[in-house]
């Protein structure tokens, strides 16, 4: 099969778009603005004026594609239709349909883009090898994926794979961006893990270099904990102990091969994965053979592998 795809992962600041072959390699790759005005009426077309041009240059009719894939920053369900994306300004309606008519007719599919860039995981990066496996993307906010069987996994309305929105913190009094209480996002997050230390240099009189630190931030705490300071260590294992817990729970119910720890935060490498892993083994006995937990290895790109994997099969 010698057919190329467009890979497609729509943010709510760029579209990023890659062309590849059926073996999964990345041929070329560009970006556009997201231009979310008018409810995000441009999206779309956008994509497409941007596909063809690329297209042309490159020689290739878009008879030629095998497809485009996508991926959507919101609840996706399997014939594309979406209730809503909020970071677009998308309400009820079916994209995949909509891009394909914009394309002459050639196959679209999409998914939630947490779901897709853990698929592009397991076909090109750190998942390579494994067949079920859940990606956890650490960055503004905790973002996750489920694949089992080597096929995204979404559940009965598009939520599945939400971990970021587990409750795990008891008697949290401020509400997360999702309008509960007491998520993971909120304490294992980039803005997280620093709202943590915050709130520990506020009741702790340690000496910590983290009260240097000018709007302090994950890397703050993150670097200051690699380097040994108290305070820091404190706070980082307080956020790796409930994302352990996470983990642990969600492998009570789906037991996977490994999880994959993607996302800005990942960037702190082995020491961040071997915290949570600690705290996911103590918390799993009944695992006996404990699952993977290893680092995302495709970056900003990831969703735009996954998406064209959609199409690919």
């Amino acid at each position: 099969m010698n057919q190329k795809c467009i890979g497609i992962d729509i943010g709510g600041t760029s579209v990023k778009m890659g062309l590849f072959q059926a073996d999964g390699t990345l041929l070329k790759k560009w970006e556009i603005p997201t231009r979310k005005e008018d409810g995000g009426a441009n999206i779309l077309g956008d994509i497409a004026a941007s596909i063809r041009r690329q297209m042309k240059g490159e020689g290739i009719a878009l008879t030629e594609l095998a497809g485009a894939g996508m991926g959507l920053p919101g609840p996706v369900l399997p014939n594309g239709h979406i209730e809503f994306c909020v970071n677009l300004g998308w309400k009820a309606g079916n994209p995949q349909e909509e891009l394909s008519r914009l394309l002459d007719g050639i196959p679209v599919k999409s998914g939630n883009d947490a779901n897709v860039a853990a698929l592009g995981e397991m076909w090109q990066g750190g998942g390579r090898g494994y067949k079920n496996l859940v990606m956890v993307t650490l960055g503004t906010g905790v973002g996750g994926g489920v694949i089992l069987n080597e096929k995204i996994w979404t559940g009965m309305q598009g939520v599945g794979g939400e971990i970021g929105h587990m409750h795990i913190v008891e008697g949290e009094k401020e509400q997360c961006n999702c309008h509960g209480y007491g998520c993971l996002e909120q304490v294992a997050s980039a803005t997280g893990i620093a709202r943590v230390a915050r709130r520990l240099l506020e009741k702790d009189e340690r000496p910590s270099v983290l009260r240097q630190a000018a709007n302090l931030n994950a890397k703050h705490v993150l670097d200051a904990a690699k380097a040994g300071d108290e305070l820091a260590l404190e706070a980082l294992n307080t956020s790796c102990y409930y994302l352990g817990w996470a983990l642990a729970a969600v492998t009570m119910v789906l037991d996977p091969e490994a999880y994959l720890i993607g996302g800005g935060v990942s960037r702190a490498g082995t020491f961040l994965t071997d915290l949570i892993r600690k705290y996911h083994n103590e918390l799993s006995p009944m695992a006996t053979k404990k699952a993977d937990i290893v680092l995302a290895e495709l970056g900003n790109d990831a969703g735009i592998y996954g998406a064209a994997k959609l199409i690919l099969g």
